[in-house]
């Protein structure tokens, strides 16, 4: 059942874009997002969505007074709770920040090419179901890669398939552990995501960028 934090209800904003977070770990990206944007001119985090209720990003982000929904499967998968909150709340464009659920089809065709998220890997390798954190950190040591790096695309109904925006890579070093390589990868994460984001957001709505460019 949809759970929302006494100060989520909807409110009135004077910024035109606003970002939801959908978020499911301890937040570092959603953190880092929320700084970026947090004195944006024409560009807000509106909301953050979280599919555990002791997710560590909400207590993280928590000083930042962002409205927060916490929501269930059935919420997400069976009665729409979720699509209709987004709507509620007039959000234009969604970013994964470290969510694991597979994006439902009716969210996808309500916000067409306005869903964003971030890979911990250079796809087309190291993606699809079950492909997260340290699992794809393990296998690209193993694998004896010598880069690997970040990768932030489009979300579609597949997982890891959607249109590449933007890609970043980091060396793959003999004595690299994936708790080392974890760490490199979090850097170009923290580096990259949230500028990403703001260009992308820019091409879709032209209008915004001329407002504060």
């Amino acid at each position: 059942m949809m759970q929302l934090t006494p100060d989520s209800m909807p409110k009135g904003s004077s910024t035109p874009i606003q970002i939801a977070l959908f978020a499911s770990g301890s937040g570092t990206n959603a953190e880092a997002i929320c700084r970026h944007f947090q004195h944006h001119p024409a560009i807000s985090v509106g909301a953050l969505f979280v599919n555990r209720k002791n997710a560590g990003v909400i207590n993280r982000l928590a000083p930042f007074g962002i409205p927060t929904i916490v929501f269930d499967r059935p919420d997400f998968y069976e009665h729409d709770e979720v699509l209709a909150e987004l709507r509620r709340r007039h959000i234009d464009v969604v970013v994964l920040a470290g969510f694991l659920w597979l994006i439902p089809p009716s969210m996808i065709q309500a916000y067409p090419r306005q869903i964003i998220n971030i890979h911990p890997a250079l796809l087309p390798a190291y993606g699809g179901k079950g492909m997260y954190g340290m699992h794809i950190h393990r296998e690209v040591i193993r694998a004896g890669e010598r880069q690997s790096g970040i990768t932030i695309h489009l979300v579609s109904e597949e997982y890891d398939k959607g249109e590449v925006l933007f890609q970043a890579t980091v060396e793959v070093a003999p004595i690299d552990s994936p708790e080392s390589l974890a760490e490199k990868i979090h850097t170009l994460e923290h580096v990259h995501f949230s500028r990403v984001i703001e260009s992308y957001i820019c091409q879709i709505f032209p209008d915004i960028a001329s407002s504060y460019q």
